[in-house]
């Protein structure tokens, strides 16, 4: 994809996950960590370059934001959890979105199969 302009919405959307999501940003001095200077996200004007850890770690929260400066269909990656409904990006074959999820599908399981067994016995 042709390096284009970001939008003004885009922009926005990326100070809001550097600020609130990047293990690198640090909100009291305003300085990305690793390279103790400013955050070269905050200031993005053109796609092309991004930061590694953000590109890897941050971006794929939001994925409508990620392909949108990408170009590429994340959605087909994304899974939805089949206990609260929202959309996750998986790792490994990962089938719920959280612990608490998946804590409380497998409560429910043996609830049922726990039901179904005092149903047969005599």
């Amino acid at each position: 994809m042709a390096e284009r302009e970001l939008k003004r919405s885009e922009r926005a959307a990326i100070r809001k996950l550097v600020t609130e999501l990047c293990a690198n940003y640090d909100s009291q001095d305003k300085i990305c960590l690793p390279l103790d200077s400013p955050c070269y996200m905050l200031n993005k004007w053109w796609t092309g370059a991004y930061c590694r850890y953000f590109e890897k770690a941050v971006l794929p929260v939001d994925a409508a934001l990620e392909s949108a400066i990408t170009g590429e269909d994340t959605s087909m990656r994304q899974k939805i959890c089949p206990v609260c409904g929202k959309a996750y990006l998986p790792t490994t074959s990962q089938a719920y979105c959280s612990d608490a999820c998946r804590i409380y599908a497998r409560r429910k399981s043996e609830r049922e199969r726990k039901r179904r067994k005092r149903q047969n016995q005599p």
